[in-house]
């Protein structure tokens, strides 16, 4: 089982930047996919970026050019680093971990409030 832990959520104004992280700990296995997700009230859970062990990332559209994932596999964490946040951007962010090979390996975080507001 993997186990991942969130943190650096908050409150912050348009235009200001936030950086998450994702402490994971468990069985991880070496060829996984990582991943940060978001729901905002009413909406479904949707996809913000991902990065492979190898380093390849894909970002959704709204994420792209604002938002930059990153991985420090020594230290088993994940980061989003989120610039020019958006009211929009308002959401729970969860952190995923995945096993590409074995669809019953997977976890998620508690999650991380993320309010952009003046």
């Amino acid at each position: 089982q993997v186990q991942l832990v969130e943190s650096g959520g908050g409150l912050v104004q348009p235009g200001g930047s936030l950086r998450l992280s994702c402490a994971a700990s468990g069985s991880i296995v070496r060829n996984h996919v990582m991943g940060w997700y978001r729901q905002a009230p009413g909406k479904q859970r949707e996809l913000v970026a991902v990065i492979r062990i190898g380093g390849t990332t894909n970002y959704a559209d709204s994420a792209r050019g604002r938002f930059t994932i990153s991985a420090d596999n020594a230290k088993n964490t994940l980061y989003l680093q989120m610039n020019s946040l958006k009211p929009e951007d308002t959401a729970v962010y969860y952190c995923n971990y995945r096993n590409p090979y074995n669809a019953d390996d997977f976890a998620w975080g508690q999650g991380t409030q993320v309010t952009v507001s003046s």
